[in-house]
């Protein structure tokens, strides 16, 4: 008689039953949540030391809220689950989704939002249909926007108002869209507003097109230094390209990522940026540029740590591809002509709808 394994479909509870040759693995789930949690730390760590203290204790109020929810609702469960992680991983990410001057009631009430509404009251891990620390910042985002929309320079920056309403992405909308600039790139359009550059960023930019890429006649315009390691404002978390794609390499080499939703990801929104994203700025068919909307609007965040959520996203490999196209997609659309000038946060929400349908019609059929 040939040997089975049972796998448990998270969001239904049905038996997926397949015969030899069977792949044993040791990884537990709880195993595979720490060890994203350890790889997302220096990434936090980092916009502690860009933004200060204040980033510090909103981390800390989103950590000890989603930890004394999980803990507070265990407790009446008589069964704890903070050994799992779940908990850990949700106040981290919401804590670096979070921009670094926010109350600190935001983040407890995002943590609670994401704990309480979204993870328990559907019957707690693998049963809720939607990414819990997003839906907790999208909450605050659409309670809040004031809050939201106010950011830090990093300290690394001088002679600035530290305080600013402008990521790069929100002062390109306002440019564009308010006072209609056209005819230049995005980086042309931030140096013409007078947007602040770190000096490590023209010492490094120099020394790149200098040695390296000026002799392959390639020439990097000022500004992306500071989006690749973050010396820009945005959320605690969400700025240095550099720790996330670090972290990112070592997840997906250890198999806790699934690589195909960052590949569809990336394909599809690289593609359109490039195809189409040179037309707001007037610059015509095939001048987008890719490598500014991959920094900038935590698009790397996403689609690395929210959008492989195993909980929320789909079971087959055909349905991760198809899911994350989605994603790259809906970022280019709201990025490009919606109100939100990052977009890949409500791009995921909205495909997480329709993750029950990709596992259901994309579904490997039966043989035999």
């Amino acid at each position: 008689m040939p040997k089975v394994a049972i796998r448990i479909n998270p969001m239904d509870e049905t038996l997926i039953i397949t015969g030899t040759p069977q792949l044993y693995n040791r990884t537990t789930t709880a195993r595979m949540i720490w060890t994203v949690c350890v790889w997302l730390l220096p990434a936090a760590l980092w916009g502690v030391y860009l933004y200060g203290m204040g980033a510090l204790k909103i981390l800390l109020a989103s950590l000890i809220a989603s930890l004394g929810i999980e803990g507070g609702i265990g407790l009446l469960r008589k069964e704890s689950t903070l050994q799992d992680g779940s908990a850990c991983l949700t106040g981290l990410l919401i804590g670096m989704l979070l921009p670094p001057t926010v109350p600190l009631f935001i983040p407890i009430l995002a943590a609670s939002f994401a704990l309480l509404v979204v993870k328990w009251s559907f019957g707690g891990l693998g049963k809720n249909w939607m990414n819990p620390a997003l839906a907790g910042w999208a909450f605050v985002t659409l309670s809040f926007p004031d809050q939201m929309r106010t950011y830090l320079f990093p300290t690394v920056v001088r002679g600035v108002d530290a305080v600013t309403s402008s990521t790069p992405l929100s002062l390109l909308k306002n440019k564009l869209f308010l006072e209609g600039v056209k005819g230049a790139s995005p980086m042309e359009i931030l140096a013409g507003a007078g947007f602040p550059r770190s000096l490590m960023d023209g010492t490094w930019t120099d020394w790149l097109n200098g040695k390296i890429l000026e002799p392959l006649g390639i020439l990097l315009p000022p500004g992306y230094i500071d989006l690749f390691f973050g010396f820009t404002p945005g959320a605690i978390g969400e700025t240095s390209a550099f720790l996330l794609l670090v972290g990112t390499i070592a997840l997906i080499g250890k198999g806790i990522l699934p690589w195909q939703v960052p590949l569809s990801v990336f394909s599809v929104f690289g593609t359109l940026v490039f195809l189409f994203g040179g037309l707001p700025y007037g610059l015509g068919w095939g001048a987008g540029d890719v490598l500014f909307q991959f920094c900038t609007g935590g698009f790397l965040l996403g689609a690395f740590y929210m959008a492989t959520d195993l909980v929320t996203s789909p079971l087959t490999k055909v349905g991760l591809l198809v899911y994350g196209a989605g994603i790259g997609g809906l970022t280019f659309l709201i990025r490009m002509y919606g109100g939100s000038g990052e977009g890949i946060g409500f791009a995921i929400l909205f495909m997480n709808v329709f993750v029950p349908l990709l596992n259901r019609f994309l579904a490997p059929g039966r043989k035999g």
